[in-house]
């Protein structure tokens, strides 16, 4: 092989694991780095090189990819003590992260400080589809930069969907897609719920609901894994939803906007997260709302 292309990866967490995978190739070299040292092994093992902090691997890759847990980590490896700023090789960061609009704008411009152009890079579909290659991605900012990480981000993913120039517009779009999807949990559970109240039996209820007007992805993809015990395992915390749908109505409220449906929403992910389920799978949205029937959804 005549070139190697140097890429970094931080953060091999349920999400960044199966993405920084598709990655590796005798084509790449793949440099990471993640606070637990035993997924940095594995990885190791696969070919990766590990690093100590995010401004070693920034220092080996020009371009550096991130995925992490919420904005304030998002923002300490981006421009912190070791962060990628001080790095000496990278020149793209694409932030995989669903940190926000705010967030992801101060991320750039820090990072244009030191000559590295931030890409807004959030992702969709969960472990699953990541593990396969099956994941929405959402991309915006400068278009030749865009251009220039869109081979990589396809083969992450199945599609790449070009937002516009401006960093934060991607992640407006990611809040809307998991505001949507967070909305059909809820309404699923309840009508679920109330229809195992009354007796229906749950097999049925998902014949008639998968071939109707009632049917959604949040219900025949994600929410059918609860219906039978211990396959809760759609695998993202119940508490990264409630981190979500959060953070789009703080977007709403600073646009001026008023979303009175999805404001309930938010309200019944945070009273499920507020108990012992905030690091269960995002499925047992579905625990929360029977109990509060007082009712079993289950198959069988």
């Amino acid at each position: 092989m005549s070139h190697r292309f140097n890429l970094g990866w931080i953060g091999l967490g349920q999400m960044g694991a199966p993405m920084a995978e598709r990655l590796l190739g005798e084509e790449v070299n793949l440099h990471v780095f993640d606070l637990d040292p035993e997924v940095m092994g594995a990885f190791v093992d696969k070919g990766a090189v590990a690093h100590a902090s995010p401004q070693a691997v920034a220092d080996a890759a020009e371009i550096v990819f991130a995925c992490l847990p919420d904005p304030s980590v998002s923002e300490r490896v981006a421009f912190g003590p070791d962060g990628v700023a001080t790095g000496r090789k990278i020149r793209l960061y694409v932030e995989t992260s669903t940190i926000g609009n705010g967030c992801i704008q101060a991320i750039g411009i820090e990072l244009a400080k030191s000559g590295i152009v931030t890409i807004d890079g959030p992702i969709s579909g969960g472990a699953p589809a990541a593990r396969e290659g099956r994941l929405t991605m959402m991309v915006s900012g400068d278009p030749d930069a865009v251009a220039e990480v869109t081979p990589w981000l396809s083969r992450i993913g199945r599609q790449v969907t070009c937002l516009g120039p401006r960093l934060g517009q991607a992640q407006i779009m990611k809040l809307v897609n998991n505001m949507v999807m967070a909305a059909n949990m809820v309404v699923a559970s309840e009508g679920l719920s109330l229809g195992s109240k009354a007796g229906l039996d749950v097999v049925a209820m998902m014949e008639v609901l998968m071939t109707s007007t009632g049917s959604s992805r949040a219900l025949t993809e994600i929410l059918v894994r609860a219906l039978h015990p211990g396959t809760d395992d759609f695998g993202a915390h119940l508490s990264i939803v409630q981190k979500d749908v959060s953070l789009g109505i703080s977007e709403a409220t600073a646009l001026g906007i008023s979303l009175p449906a999805l404001d309930a929403v938010r309200g019944v992910w945070t009273a499920a997260a507020a108990g012992d389920l905030a690091r269960q799978d995002l499925t047992c949205i579905l625990r929360y709302i029977e109990q509060q029937a007082g009712t079993e959804v289950r198959a069988g």
